[in-house]
């Protein structure tokens, strides 16, 4: 169900415009959005668990996984490197094919991860030899103050109830633990430039497309005090702001992206641009990183810390 208030501040929502949906064949999907903090969400019902099972999420390795790994791992630590002090007791919430578990586990981690797709819980067993619990935030038996750090990585803009998440994953927090949430930013330049065809709108099935001051807005509301948000990340930035770019041009939207999910056929409609705009990569790195430097990184991080309960209203 569509909520009647802002997720991220509780200001009121109003009609905003409708975006191609993420899977073929693209039917529009409508977005209302909140005049005080810029979030927006999606007008349209739920799909059901079986879009985190199908198309772009459908279960198989990717085309080019095996070129792609050291480029992974390399984007694994920089996440890393976002969660300060000692390694302590780690959670992955939406913890996917367990590839960041595993990498927390090796940089000395006391990592485990949570995921309720079967198809995630499956790859992490068979690719990275890491048992995840199928769970997810709403269900999961964590016990009460037993975790030094929670991240959600590219979750939180799934959830129907974010609040009513992080509010539970704050119960997990011991007095002081962080959290680091990464999700899009739709204050972004790289939004702006995308348009109805910004790579990670991702509808239907992201719930709730934040702004940076949002999700430091929805952070502060469910008890946890935002500390630091990190505008310049290689995992997610520049390739958003290329794929953006070169949607504008291509039939389908985010083509790439689905071809390599085999999500989408090759055709070349969509080949001969693509492959076209492959020189403009590092100039999309070069941009992108400049918009972070301003502040308006096409994807943000935010680390915030467990507050005292007396500190913030429930």
């Amino acid at each position: 169900m569509t909520p009647e208030a802002c997720p991220a501040c509780g200001g009121a929502l109003a009609p905003w415009r409708s975006v191609p949906a993420a899977e073929p064949p693209h039917a529009p999907v409508a977005l209302r959005r909140c005049a005080a903090c810029g979030t927006a969400v999606t007008d349209a019902p739920v799909a059901g668990d079986e879009v985190h099972e199908t198309g772009a999420y459908a279960p198989g390795p990717p085309r080019g996984s095996r070129l792609a790994a050291p480029v992974l791992g390399f984007f694994d630590r920089r996440r890393l490197r976002l969660l300060p002090g000692p390694p302590g007791r780690l959670l992955d919430a939406g913890a996917g094919r367990g590839r960041f578990v595993a990498a927390a586990r090796g940089a000395g981690w006391d990592a485990r991860g949570i995921e309720p797709s079967a198809r995630g819980v499956q790859a992490a067993r068979s690719v990275y030899g890491v048992e995840l619990i199928p769970a997810g935030i709403a269900d999961a038996e964590i016990a009460p103050g037993s975790l030094d750090a929670v991240t959600l990585w590219h979750v939180l803009e799934h959830v129907e109830d974010p609040r009513a998440a992080l509010e539970r994953v704050r119960t997990w927090l011991r007095p002081g633990g962080i959290v680091l949430v990464g999700a899009p930013n739709l204050a972004s330049l790289q939004a702006r430039v995308g348009g109805p065809r910004w790579f990670h709108l991702d509808v239907p099935r992201h719930r709730t497309h934040f702004t940076a001051r949002g999700l430091e807005t929805l952070l502060a509301r469910s008890g946890l005090e935002p500390v630091r948000t990190h505008h310049v990340l290689a995992e997610h930035n520049p390739f958003g702001l290329w794929q953006s770019l070169v949607s504008r041009v291509t039939p389908t939207p985010s083509w790439l992206y689905l071809a390599l999910k085999r999500a989408a056929p090759v055709r070349a409609a969509d080949l001969l641009p693509t492959v076209l705009a492959l020189p403009l990569l590092p100039l999309a790195v070069l941009v992108e990183l400049a918009f972070g430097v301003v502040r308006r990184g096409g994807t943000v991080a935010c680390l915030a810390r467990h507050m005292p309960v007396d500190s913030y209203e429930p």
